[in-house]
């Protein structure tokens, strides 16, 4: 008799001295709940397969067999993220299924000369960092590449995006609305991420410095990358928090005796990423809404819990991404018992979809 199996791959590592960045386990079992007039009784079998070359660990052991116990069984565990009780560090692990990698459908009309004969030194950009090193070239065949001369405008503010761009040699200028340059990007920096994952036009023009080699890109397959590989959705997570940083949006400090502000201020895909990234654990509750008072959990960072009017879950938060008004206030800390919640999902992942919602919301109004 064989039992069903899911996978959990580790896709961020805090100090933790036994695994790495893209070890895998395995959870098969089957837990049986029997009750009679004398008892209630619960039958479990739990079968955790950890790497070969890599110790034991009973902690981590012990939290992926409480996944399985409280779902029952392997395959209606859903999508989620699974963080280590920990020891000396932690770990998160992402349930992921075997044939991910393998489902992927790549850009065979991209050069594929000129991208196979870069591949030995993207490795080293903090982009492709995020990614096992198997799996560089794949994700590096959904890229085309762009060579510029001096001066040449790549995007221009305001318009509507479209790519994503890293830069593999020259620089660039990011150029505000009355002609100043307020940074330069060289080898290994990014640009365009924030107009396709915010949906929100050019912020600002970037002109060439001098001969340069850019990969880019397209709005379609970048969603698609994002989906299909949650260390890329961790590297933007960071990314776009030190990007909100630098604006000084919001000051992290604020967040720790609680905060109150307005939507309009603050749009809520940017709270929501604000209090994602500091790891924050609390309560965030905003109201004056069209649909009432919505409230969402936070424990270190991950979104637990989701309600908004009759919407919860996933629905909830896709829904309160549409309200330009309202009035927030987060509070630290959550119940005890919410500590074991498991997270709806990877924010990254939550964010791409709603901006996709929007997106189509839009074009449909327009139509």
């Amino acid at each position: 008799m064989s039992f069903p199996k899911v996978l959990f791959k580790v896709t961020e590592n805090n100090k933790c001295p036994l695994f790495s960045f893209g070890d895998t386990f395995s959870v098969t079992g089957i837990t049986i709940s029997m009750t009679n007039e004398e008892e209630n009784t619960l039958f479990s079998t739990v079968i955790i397969t950890s790497p070969l070359d890599k110790e034991k660990c009973k902690v981590l052991s012990s939290d992926l067999a409480k996944i399985l116990i409280q779902y029952e069984r392997a395959e209606k565990i859903p999508v989620c993220l699974v963080t280590c009780s920990g020891c000396t560090g932690s770990l998160r692990l992402e349930h992921c299924q075997e044939d991910t990698l393998e489902d992927l459908e790549f850009d065979t009309n991209s050069n594929p000369a000129e991208l196979d004969s870069i591949l030995h030194f993207l490795k080293d950009f903090e982009f492709f960092k995020s990614i096992d090193e198997k799996n560089i070239k794949k994700v590096a065949q959904y890229f085309k590449i762009n060579k510029f001369k001096a001066d040449d405008i790549v995007i221009r503010k305001g318009s509507p995006g479209g790519n994503f761009f890293i830069i593999v040699t020259g620089s660039v200028n990011v150029i505000n609305t009355v002609g100043i340059t307020i940074s330069t990007l060289k080898q290994g920096d990014v640009f365009g991420e924030m107009s396709l994952i915010c949906n929100d036009p050019v912020s600002a023009t970037i002109q060439v410095c001098e001969p340069s080699a850019i990969l880019y890109i397209d709005r379609k397959n970048f969603l698609k990358i994002i989906d299909q590989y949650p260390a890329i959705q961790l590297y933007f997570t960071r990314l776009m928090a030190k990007r909100l940083s630098k604006s000084n949006t919001i000051r992290a400090q604020d967040l720790s005796s609680g905060m109150i502000g307005n939507l309009s201020e603050i749009p809520a895909e940017a709270l929501f990423q604000i209090l994602n990234m500091n790891q924050k654990t609390g309560i965030l509750t905003i109201t004056e809404l069209s649909m009432g008072t919505a409230r969402f959990s936070f424990r270190q960072g991950a979104l637990i819990k989701a309600k908004y009017g009759d919407i919860s879950g996933e629905g909830a938060f896709y829904k309160i991404l549409k309200e330009p008004q309202g009035r927030f206030r987060f509070n630290p800390g959550i119940p005890t018992e919410e500590f074991e919640i498991p997270e709806i999902g990877y924010f990254m992942k939550l964010l791409m979809e709603g901006m996709r919602r929007l997106d189509e919301g839009r074009n449909h109004n327009v139509n």
